[in-house]
């Protein structure tokens, strides 16, 4: 399960390559233990928290939610990363559920 719920909000993890060539969303993924991760791409490089913080622009552009609901809770200096996005639970797991299904779909 791609999104899980925490208290105050959700937590997902998510694999991000930086200096990408560009910043995008490239879908769904897991790791070799099968763990699901949702894959990015940022054009900043990992230095300082740069790609970091390109990441979090990403999605919460995508999500249409402001970037300071947005947090990473654990790898802030390797390329898996978890994140928590802070609000009510039900609203997030159900709009970012069914983003996470649109994405799916469009074949990522």
């Amino acid at each position: 399960m791609l999104l899980r719920p925490v208290p105050q909000g959700v937590m997902l993890r998510l694999r991000v390559t930086p200096r990408g060539g560009a910043d995008r969303i490239e879908g769904h993924g897991a790791d070799a233990s099968g763990v699901p991760h949702l894959r990015l791409r940022v054009c900043a490089v990992a230095e300082k928290g740069k790609a970091n913080d390109a990441a979090l622009k990403l999605l919460a552009r995508a999500w249409r939610l402001p970037r300071s609901s947005l947090a990473i809770t654990a790898g802030e200096t390797g390329r898996t990363k978890q994140v928590t996005v802070s609000g009510d639970t039900a609203v997030l797991l159900e709009k970012l559920g069914a983003w996470l299904d649109a994405l799916a779909a469009d074949g990522s």
